[in-house]
Parts: structure tokens; C-alpha cells; sequence
């Protein structure tokens, strides 16, 4: 573990207090002022004002019940959240997370993330996030509306398109976002279609949406491959998760001549050297609703599976974690380094440990952390709520060429912000020193807020 600033050190040390017990928030803030080293000795007026120590508090923190009835008429109660992070950029941004795992620390951890990703992208967006302990899998499509429709019922008075603008996380897709918007309609007699993001497109949603955080994250690491001087073409890529960001990233990597051979779920994963085929994935994962070891049933010859294991065994020269946070652990970033990855892009927040991201860093490869890698969803998200506020709707070439010149400036303003604090090629602290400087120079203009 990095060693902090002298002046940084009470500062974690008083996160920590206030935050027991939430482990997750606790790494998110520290891995940000790991970083913050260098930007004080440049800076030291960034040490005044507790301007820091009110980057890491929340300026709101939501924590409410959702009682909801089973298709047996049994009543069921789950914990939902919403933490409004940091609004000095706009109105709080970030999406919504059903998992049983989630808690307030975990919510807290993704909106600290959000804040500084947000910053990234250049567009006038803050950072929030929210969720709830709710497992929607192995359930009806009536029992989940009912769900999102309680849910809804306590989060729709703390919402707005000026004030929190969620979308999608981890089981939330476009069902649960169509019957949250449906609910939040009813509540509020007004057609807001800026208030949520990640909608259909038959009521104002945007197109590349569903596609863009993957599409992001491979627009990102294709620009650090440039700095080397190759790309994704020819490449083997291993990709964590089979959700919507593990499988647009898949998409976009083979369009750019990468063979993606692994992908997995929280059972297990898949070995495909044939290539994975992705309709196929499509149709288990986005049809079906089955789990990923139906493949290797389905394709057949040239395909297996593996309960269980860890997917980052399996050797690779691009590996894109895309699931969810700690996915990759130090065990594994060994392991890749030792069959030749040479180039690491975060789909998901925070999927590496501490101890993985410093072996990748120590062995030479690049690595894309989620605040910028990740990014295009939520850029993605800020160019829905723009087409919405025109009462406009653009077409998928258009949405797509934004986002690509997004990915790509973020590329480029980490690798500058990174050079600027000698630094070269460390993204982890670009993106985090840039994502600081923007949200911090807002702060400091609005005065003590």
C-alpha cells in the first residue's frame, strides 16, 4: 500500500471514523489520495478550506424501505439507497444497483467513483448513485415491477432532471428502468424524460446507450495500445461478466479484430478458442435469462466450461474485468502477467485490488482504471438527458462518434494529466488527478458548500 501525504494522512484517518465497517469506500478513497501526493506539493491551497475532507463526505445520504408483495402474495421488505455524492458539476448522476451484496457502503464507494468519472467526460453532470439489496434474478416479471414500482415510490421525491438523474447498474436493465419511469410518471403527472436515463427508445431514450460502456472501455484501451504502437487486432481478449458491459465490449473488440476466447458469470466461465460467438451469448443472456454454462451446451466442439475457478487463468494479451468490484485479485494479476497480458481496460468500478493494480503497474502492463475507462455509459447518459431536453432523438452513427470522441479525449487527458505530474503512462493517477482538479476547482468557486 502506497504511503500518504503527511497532510492526507488525518484525512483517511477521519474517513475511516466516520465510515466504519465499509471497506469498499474506504479503498475508493484511498486509492484517490494515494494520488493527491503530488497535486498538494504543486498545489498546497488544495489542502485549504477542508476542500478534500468535503470531497470524501456526501452531501446527502438516502436510506429507505421498500415493502413489496411475491406472486404468492407474501410480503417482502428490502433496504433501498440513494447517495447524492457531489453536485458541484451539475445534478447528481449514477446509476441504480439491485445485488443482494449492496449496502451503503458499497453505494458510497460507486458514488465517490462516479463523482470524479463524471468530471472526466467534460459534461456538466455530478456524482450519485443508488440501489437496493433486491436479488431480481429468479423472478417475475410482475414481482419485479411491483418492486421497481415501490422502490420508485419513496426515490421519485428525490429526484429531478435538475436535481438526481439516475440510470442502470447491476440488475437494472430496461425493464426495471421502463417500470421505474412509468411509476415516477404516475407519481409526478409530468412526462420528465431527463429524470432517468438508460430508457427505451420508444419514450426517450437514447441510441448506443445499451452499447456504451463497453463500447467505452474498448475505445479506451484501443488508444493506450496506440501509445504503443499496436491495437486490438489479432489480439486474444479475455473478457469478466456476460451482462451488458461484458458483452458490448465483446462486440466492439471483435469489430476492432480482437478474438475474445473467455467469458463468464457468477457461476463459472467459458473457453471458446474458436472465438466466442456472441449471438449466442446474446441470445442465453438477453432472451433466455440462463446462465453462461449453457454455452458450452449450445455451441458445442471447441467450447467448454468451468464452474467455479477464476476466469484470469486463462491466457490472454487484453483483459477487460467486467462484473463487478474485486473481481481481479492480486493471485490473478500474477497469473495474467505470467501468461503475457499486456494491456488491462476496468469495464466494471473498482474490479482490480489494490494488490493487482500495483502488480500490473510494477510489470510494465497498461492498465485502464474504471473512472475513465468505464466512462461511456455515463457520458452516454449525460448525451440522453441532452436529447431529451431538445426534444430531439439522434441516430446511432451520431451517438457513437460523440462517445468515441469522449473516450478518447479522457484517454488523452489522463496520459497528459499523468505526464504533467511525472508520472508517465500511470492512468490510475491521470484519471484521478483530473477528475480531482475539475470537481475541486468547481468547489472551490461555489464557496464553502
Amino acid at each position: 500500500m502506497t504511503q500518504l501525504d503527511e497532510k492526507l494522512e488525518p484525512i483517511m484517518a477521519e474517513v475511516f471514523r466516520r465510515n466504519a465497517a465499509e471497506p469498499e469506500f474506504h479503498q475508493a478513497v484511498r486509492e484517490v489520495l494515494e494520488s493527491l501526493g503530488r497535486v498538494i506539493a504543486k498545489r498546497p491551497d488544495y489542502a485549504d478550506d477542508a476542500l478534500i475532507e468535503r470531497i470524501c463526505e456526501p452531501e446527502r445520504q438516502i436510506i429507505f424501505r421498500v415493502p413489496w408483495t411475491d406472486d404468492k402474495g407474501q410480503v417482502r421488505i428490502n433496504r433501498g439507497f440513494r447517495v447524492q455524492f457531489n453536485s458541484a458539476l451539475g445534478p447528481y448522476k449514477g446509476g441504480i444497483r439491485f445485488h443482494p451484496s449492496v449496502n451503503v457502503g458499497i453505494i458510497k464507494f460507486l458514488g465517490f467513483e462516479q463523482t470524479f468519472k463524471n468530471a472526466l467526460t467534460g459534461l456538466p453532470i455530478g456524482g450519485g448513485k443508488g440501489g437496493s439489496d433486491f436479488d431480481p434474478k429468479g423472478r417475475s416479471d410482475a414481482e419485479i415491477m411491483r418492486f421497481c414500482q415501490s422502490f420508485m415510490t419513496e426515490l421519485s421525491r428525490h429526484l429531478g432532471e435538475y436535481t438526481d438523474v439516475p440510470a442502470g447498474d447491476i440488475g437494472v436493465g430496461g425493464r426495471e428502468i421502463g417500470y421505474m419511469f412509468g411509476q415516477y410518471k404516475r407519481l409526478t403527472n409530468r412526462y420528465e424524460a431527463g429524470v432517468l436515463t438508460g430508457k427505451g427508445l420508444s419514450y426517450g431514450g437514447s441510441r448506443a446507450r445499451k452499447e456504451a460502456t463497453g463500447y467505452g472501455n474498448t475505445y479506451f484501451v484501443d488508444s493506450m495500445l496506440a501509445t504503443k504502437g499496436t491495437s486490438f487486432d489479432g489480439k486474444r481478449v479475455v473478457v469478466s461478466g456476460s451482462g451488458n458491459v461484458a458483452i458490448y465490449t465483446m462486440e466492439k473488440v471483435m469489430s476492432l479484430g480482437g478474438r475474445i476466447v473467455a467469458c463468464s458469470d457468477s457461476n463459472g466461465y467459458i473457453v471458446d478458442e474458436n472465438g466466442i460467438d456472441l449471438d449466442l451469448v446474446k441470445e442465453i443472456k438477453e432472451v433466455r435469462r440462463e446462465r453462461i454454462s449453457e454455452y458450452a451446451r449450445l455451441r458445442g466442439t471447441g467450447s467448454h466450461y468451468i464452474a467455479g475457478g477464476s476466469i484470469w487463468d486463462v491466457p490472454c494479451d487484453v483483459a477487460m474485468p467486467s462484473a463487478t468490484q474485486n473481481e481481479l485479485t492480486g493471485k490473478d494479476a500474477k497469473a495474467l502477467v505470467q501468461n503475457g497480458v499486456i494491456a488491462v481496460g476496468e469495464g466494471a468500478n473498482m474490479p482490480s485490488t489494490p494488490d493487482a493494480i500495483r502488480i500490473f503497474q510494477e510489470a510494465g502492463v497498461m492498465f485502464a482504471p474504471g473512472k475513465a475507462a468505464n466512462a461511456g455509459g455515463v457520458a452516454t447518459s449525460a448525451l440522453e438527458m441532452q436529447q431529451n431536453a431538445s426534444r430531439d432523438s439522434w441516430t446511432f452513427e451520431q451517438t457513437e462518434a460523440r462517445l468515441e470522441t469522449i473516450m478518447r479525449n479522457i484517454h488523452d487527458t489522463c496520459a497528459a494529466t499523468a505526464d504533467e505530474y511525472g508520472a508517465p503512462g500511470d492512468y490510475v493517477l491521470g484519471a484521478n488527478i483530473a477528475g480531482f482538479v475539475r470537481v475541486a476547482e468547481a468547489m472551490r468557486a461555489l464557496g464553502v458548500i
